[in-house]
């Protein structure tokens, strides 16, 4: 073993295989049979290992808000007006806001999270202190997760409107944010929206991630506008598509058609089951629908799919425990996909939304990952044990211990 390298001993792989883990460089060099003659930098006692997890879509300034900003409603317009009365009346302060944020990336990095995405208001007259906050709690943890920020931006943005929005789009771009964001379902003129977001992330040379369609009715469908629109423009980089849930409210035809689009423009879709679940359907007494995209469609026509846990204990999602692991369960749950499939849509498939380097456990693969009190892929998702060791580039970044005992 070379005096750089990194033996992680007795890791059960998710088809039960007992392996030691090399690593170098903070990259995967070998998996070889588990032996008792190494000695470790770290023994995993035969836990499960599984590919480190990413939160492709989060809100880390209104992350544990929930008390701060309460939201009577319950439902989407409610938790606007919430939030945009608490910004407004100065209920959400700088120094509180850093320090949120910072609590919520601990909560991800301990759930075995390596790497987030989070959207960050930014609109007229709300100023920069968001991102601001954001990056401020993002510099203290840079060595243990990797954030990106999205410009979350306020509507309207087309128009005379939206000309003060406009503004404070390019102030967030000159920043440094990583991707433009907004809601083009919220515009008077959607697919207008859409061509003023890829025309600045397109000048700027950063990739899109837009909330679209969160909503349940059926004659919207703006994410058709979207994958037009990135085909008709040859956009070169990245776009996502967040939510999308009124393309689950469509008959198959419709679904299939606009998938085949999606993939075709090579749109990432990401489903988020928490707060679509929470939010959406509250005014539906008989059969609500569960408010998710059309995972089944998506997935058939080869689109790259996703799952996020979106808000987090805020006006737009009262509970959530920062654990993708939860995501997960609820993509097995509501979204009946396969233990195996949900996990990837929080793990490899998440990271590839993120433009990530692989972390699949592979030789010459970056050694994120999570090893878990767990034997089984299954297991862990319907578990979520709280005992975890978080590897980052092969170094230890979180670790939790647990004690139970029932005492009959």
């Amino acid at each position: 073993m070379a005096d750089d390298s990194i033996h992680i001993a007795n890791a059960r792989l998710r088809d039960g295989t007992l392996v030691d883990i090399e690593i170098v460089d903070g990259r995967i060099s070998g998996l070889h049979t588990a032996s008792a003659t190494a000695t470790p930098s770290h023994d995993l006692q035969e836990w499960l290992v599984l590919p480190a997890l990413a939160e492709p879509h989060a809100h880390l300034d209104k992350a544990l808000t929930a008390d701060l900003v309460p939201n009577p409603a319950g439902d989407l317009a409610g938790a606007i007006d919430a939030w945009t009365a608490a910004a407004a009346t100065g209920v959400i302060t700088f120094d509180g806001s850093v320090q949120r944020c910072e609590a919520a990336l601990r909560k991800l990095v301990l759930s075995g999270v390596t790497a987030v995405r989070t959207h960050v208001n930014v609109g007229d007259g709300f100023g920069l202190e968001a991102i601001r906050a954001v990056r401020v709690a993002a510099e203290r943890l840079e060595q243990v997760i990797d954030v990106q920020i999205v410009a979350l931006m306020i509507s309207p943005m087309v128009g005379h409107a939206g000309a003060g929005n406009r503004r404070a789009l390019a102030d967030a771009i000159d920043t440094g944010i990583d991707l433009v964001g907004g809601c083009p379902h919220l515009e008077s003129n959607g697919p207008a929206m859409i061509e003023v977001a890829l025309d600045a992330a397109a000048d700027a040379g950063v990739d899109v991630d837009l909330h679209v369609d969160e909503v349940l009715d059926a004659s919207m469908l703006t994410l058709r506008d979207l994958a037009r629109a990135v085909l008709n423009r040859g956009f070169e980089h990245r776009v996502a598509a967040s939510h999308c849930v009124s393309l689950g409210m469509q008959g198959p035809a419709v679904q299939a058609e606009v998938s085949a689009l999606v993939a075709e423009a090579g749109i990432a879709v990401i489903a988020l089951p928490q707060t679509n679940l929470f939010l959406q359907a509250r005014d539906i007494p008989t059969a609500p629908p569960r408010g998710l995209t059309a995972v089944d469609a998506l997935r058939d026509a080869r689109a790259l799919v996703a799952a996020g846990g979106d808000n987090v204990q805020d006006p737009f999602n009262t509970v959530g425990r920062s654990d993708p692991l939860e995501t997960a369960a609820l993509m097995v749950m509501a979204g009946h996909q396969t233990p195996d499939d949900a996990l990837a849509m929080v793990s490899a498939n998440a990271r590839q939304v993120l433009g990530l380097g692989e972390a699949s456990l592979g030789p010459g693969d970056i050694a994120d990952f999570v090893a878990l009190d767990a034997t089984t892929a299954r297991q862990a998702i319907a578990d979520a044990p709280a005992g975890r060791k978080v590897f980052k580039a092969g170094r230890l970044v979180a670790e939790t211990s647990v004690a139970a005992t029932v005492h009959s």
